[in-house]
């Protein structure tokens, strides 16, 4: 009997510790189910000449309200931000293809563009807004029939003028421009009687010259502003949210809106 009962022992002993040994198995799968760290560096795309959200000052260095807000999200993510200028009528193609890891530039949220980039929720509301020069005889869309309007290649601008069906059959041309800055430039010596562009763009340029441009009080609609990665990848995107709802909550945000705009304009 003391025989038998003592196999019996060593035999639940050994099964305890085959049950013990399995559990810290599982242990790995644990870990890996944990959140992914965030990237080493991310990499922005961004047009930059797409003053006040990004742009080079006078010494060539990238500035703007977005390159703030990207490079404060980075620090809360312990990532490096690169910032690296690209083609922004081929931005879709950039970030498909990994040569950025995010677009954050003014980007506007549109259902098309919804089929390829996954977005933060908005974080910006702006409108599509029509610049003629001072003296110009221009006051109305209607006033723009037979003339010829600027707006940037690939900007969110020209779906906004095609939407206004009536106003964009009207017109002579619709004439599209590599960045807002050189379409502003062709208003000023008389090569476009009127340019379509983003608000939050069109009245920092103008504020800078006063006297020479008019905004007129018509736009071609409101839109949002929202941050873009690929559709796949989420868990930089959450990773981006949080440090989004973060900067709107303890009011960082809201400092770098009032350095460029010199007011909160950041949508909650």
């Amino acid at each position: 009997m003391k025989k038998q009962t003592s196999l019996v022992i060593a035999a639940v002993l050994a099964g305890a510790l085959l049950a013990a040994c399995g559990k810290k198995e599982e242990a790995p799968a644990t870990a890996a189910a944990a959140a992914p760290a965030p990237a080493a560096v991310i990499v922005v795309g961004l047009d930059d000449n797409f003053p006040p959200m990004g742009f080079r000052d006078e010494n060539n260095a990238l500035v703007g309200f977005d390159i703030d807000l990207a490079t404060e999200a980075g620090k809360r993510l312990g990532a490096e931000v690169s910032f690296k200028p690209i083609d922004w009528n081929a931005k879709e193609a950039e970030l498909s293809s990994k040569r950025v890891d995010v677009l954050w530039n003014g980007l506007t949220i549109t259902d098309a563009r919804k089929e390829k980039i996954l977005f933060t929720t908005p974080y910006l509301e702006n409108r599509q807004i029509i610049i003629v020069s001072e003296q110009s005889a221009v006051h109305s869309k209607a006033d723009l029939a037979g003339k010829v309007v600027g707006v940037q290649d690939g900007s969110s601008a020209i779906e906004a003028v095609e939407k206004d069906g009536e106003t964009a059959k009207s017109l002579q041309e619709l004439k599209k421009f590599g960045d807002n800055v050189t379409a502003l430039m062709d208003l000023s010596i008389g090569r476009l009687d009127a340019v379509v562009v983003d608000e939050v763009v069109g009245r920092y340029y103008t504020s800078k010259k006063p006297g020479e441009y008019r905004i007129l009080e018509e736009h071609f609609g409101t839109e949002d502003y929202g941050v873009g990665t690929r559709k796949d990848d989420t868990a930089l995107m959450a990773q981006l949210q949080q440090a989004m709802d973060e900067m709107k909550n303890d009011g960082s945000a809201a400092a770098i809106s009032t350095k460029w705009f010199g007011k909160d304009i950041v949508k909650k």
